[in-house]
């Protein structure tokens, strides 16, 4: 039954946050490192993610091919562990430079014209810290997220979210489609993640291979002229990371809505595959992006 398992996973993730946090930041990110090495691959299929690296990178040989596994394994579960530590990520209590931002001219930009823009990215990295540097540097901004499927976890990570990483947070669905354009209209701007399949969407080239992506960001610029604003995270060794704001960029309306929307989430697509070339072994590819 899911309710006992959605119970013991909720067991599970609480004791090793409690071992996490006893052992601190830079132990914990190490330990989830090597759980994620050796568990990761069997929460997902190998097939799957194989199947998925050659459909974005080609066929690569054998060494670096599982080297970009294990490293997207280590990725997952360094960021897994390192959910304890929002806050210490949050006030800069790290005790050490975890974080450098290129294109700090944008978000001064954003910030000064305090019109809202369209923030977009993919699962990189420790993904949850964009959202979090947007909100430290002052920019009003609502995230929004997957609920998770287990009923238990969900209430903490909700929470979480919202203390440590970003204040305004908004499910996906129709009804998170509504407060979207509410805070759009109250001069929130939005954050989300482009890079993963959606159940209502239009099916746009990923890597070559038809996909159904999420049109909101079309959507919304579309409607409220908004800017659209890439963003790009990475790890830089265990725990320094660089986050690339890229020029914000005003879409061509040429009439044609459906057209439109077609062409510009298509172009976000091609943005997100060419963060996902520069380093390959931070997105999370066991995700069944092309089912």
């Amino acid at each position: 039954m899911k309710i006992i398992k959605y119970f013991f996973e909720f067991i599970s993730i609480i004791s090793l946050f409690c071992i996490f946090k006893i052992i601190g930041l830079k132990n914990a990110s190490s330990l989830g490192s090597i759980l994620g090495k050796i568990v990761g691959p069997f929460f997902r299929s190998k097939n799957i993610t194989k199947q998925n690296i050659r459909t974005g990178l080609g066929n690569l040989d054998e060494k670096n091919e599982k080297e970009i596994i294990n490293n997207m394994w280590s990725n997952i579960g360094r960021t897994f562990a390192e959910y304890v530590f929002l806050k210490d990520f949050k006030f800069n209590k790290t005790n050490f430079d975890h974080m450098k931002i290129i294109g700090t001219n944008y978000l001064n930009e954003i910030k000064r014209s305090n019109k809202p823009v369209i923030f977009y990215s993919g699962h990189f990295a420790n993904f949850e810290l964009m959202a979090m540097e947007l909100d430290k540097f002052g920019i009003k901004t609502a995230a929004i997220y997957r609920p998770l499927n287990n009923f238990f976890l969900n209430p903490l990570m909700e929470y979480l979210r919202m203390k440590y990483i970003c204040p305004t947070q908004i499910p996906k669905g129709r009804m998170g489609m509504r407060e979207i354009i509410s805070r759009i209209k109250d001069g929130y701007s939005i954050a989300l993640m482009m890079d993963q399949r959606v159940s209502e969407g239009q099916k746009v080239p990923f890597f070559n291979k038809p996909a159904f992506t999420t049109t909101i960001p079309a959507q919304l610029a579309l409607k409220y002229d908004c800017k659209l604003v890439p963003i790009f995270l990475e790890r830089k060794g265990s725990l320094n990371f660089e986050m690339t704001v890229h020029e914000p960029y005003k879409i061509e309306k040429t009439g044609n809505n459906e057209e439109d929307t077609k062409n510009i989430t298509l172009k976000i697509n091609q943005v997100i595959e060419k963060m996902i070339i520069k380093n390959p072994t931070q997105w999370i590819w066991s995700h069944n992006r092309w089912k």
